[in-house]
């Protein structure tokens, strides 16, 4: 009798996880990564007329459907990395429902999966010593507001006493303080260079680059908003003039080197662009700067200054014991004209600095590599 019932529950069980693949469209083992680094997409949507696949920023590729209704698609091979896919069913942008592992960038969710291999593995959690991401709430006496940042410690600064080098790591437009941890994979990258001594132990500190915002959407008191690009306080000077109270609150709440040679800032996009302005305006506080695709110049209605006689600052940041200057973007990246314009004006004024130029254009998969390449060259 007990072994009926045993079977009966087993049978019940097999007929409701099939009917929830059904009801989900699952295909069973979407992605699998093979041998080859192809990748294999599959998903079940037998009432469909066309299913593509969208893999990172490439153009949409037509998927095949088989007799049982599932629609699949094998890549040629990819390069080791972490990737993001959707699927566009009947003209609908549909995730995944056979991978649990999704990615929010702004408003745009996507499935990730990895190809293993050399660049890959800075963005995996390895059996390596880890730190801890915190986040902290913190007073901006400047605009009035308690914000968020998350702050990364590593592995071993709890259990002790030295002080550390302080790295400020700033987010894109429509991003939050949240970005670079889940999108750009920060705080694995970190324990894997340090964990493999090609970087020095460091904080880094991840603030909100929009002073509209206290927090990331979602996580104050504006409840569950949608991410936006655009804010009322992001690239007109709010951000960069009340940056001293993060920098003050880091001092007084963690064991930092307070000096030139112990802080670096660094960003992507508008965090670029706000990396370039606050060091420019605060040449003694900071002896790394890294432009990750940068946006270069404000608006033309803004007026703030903040970005007053750049050149007269860059100047006297240039002059001021500056240790690396570091500009990385794609050669297909929408920023690539004014960033050439740019370097083009450090040239003329005789302004040493280090420059990269990848392929692609203005994503994510550029801005983790660029981390990589410059965390190592930190307070060396």
């Amino acid at each position: 009798m007990k072994k009926i019932v045993f079977l009966a529950f087993m049978a019940t069980m097999a007929l409701t996880m099939s009917a929830q693949q059904e009801l989900f469209g699952g295909a069973k083992g979407s992605p699998q990564v093979h041998g080859d680094n192809t990748v294999s997409f599959a998903i079940k949507a037998p009432q469909a007329q066309q299913v593509e696949l969208q893999l990172d920023f490439d153009k949409p590729v037509a998927m095949e459907r088989d007799t049982a209704g599932i629609w699949r698609h094998t890549t040629q091979p990819l390069a080791a990395d972490l990737y993001l896919y959707n699927y566009v069913v009947d003209g609908v942008k549909t995730l995944d429902p056979d991978n649990v592992y999704i990615m929010r960038d702004v408003a745009t969710t996507k499935n990730m999966f990895f190809v293993d291999g050399a660049q890959s593995r800075y963005y995996q959690a390895l059996d390596v010593p880890h730190g801890n991401v915190s986040a902290v709430w913190y007073d901006s006496p400047t605009v009035g507001k308690r914000r968020r940042m998350m702050v990364y410690t590593p592995a071993g600064y709890e259990q002790g006493k030295q002080r550390y080098p302080v790295f400020y790591l700033l987010h894109g437009s429509g991003g939050d303080e949240t970005a670079w941890l889940h999108q750009g994979q920060a705080a694995q990258v970190l324990d894997n260079l340090i964990a493999w001594g090609k970087a020095v132990p460091m904080i880094v500190v991840m603030p909100n680059g929009n002073v509209d915002e206290h927090a990331a959407p979602g996580s104050d008191q504006r409840g569950l908003v949608t991410p936006t690009f655009a804010h009322e306080q992001w690239m007109e000077g709010s951000f960069e003039s009340s940056f001293h109270d993060i920098m003050d609150y880091v001092d007084k709440h963690y064991r930092t080197i307070r000096k030139q040679s112990g802080r670096a800032i660094a960003g992507l996009s508008m965090g670029g662009f706000h990396s370039l302005y606050i060091s420019a305006n605060q040449p003694k506080d900071f002896g790394y700067v890294g432009l990750f695709s940068a946006a270069i110049r404000p608006g033309r209605d803004v007026h703030s200054p903040i970005y007053d006689n750049l050149e007269q600052k860059l100047a006297t940041q240039f002059n001021k014991d500056l240790k690396l200057y570091w500009i990385g973007i794609g050669s297909n990246d929408f920023l690539y004209r004014s960033n050439e314009q740019y370097r083009a004006l450090l040239d003329r004024a005789g302004h040493r600095y280090t420059y990269v130029e990848t392929t692609g254009g203005h994503e994510w998969r550029n801005w983790r590599r660029y981390l990589t390449q410059f965390v190592p060259l930190l307070f060396k």
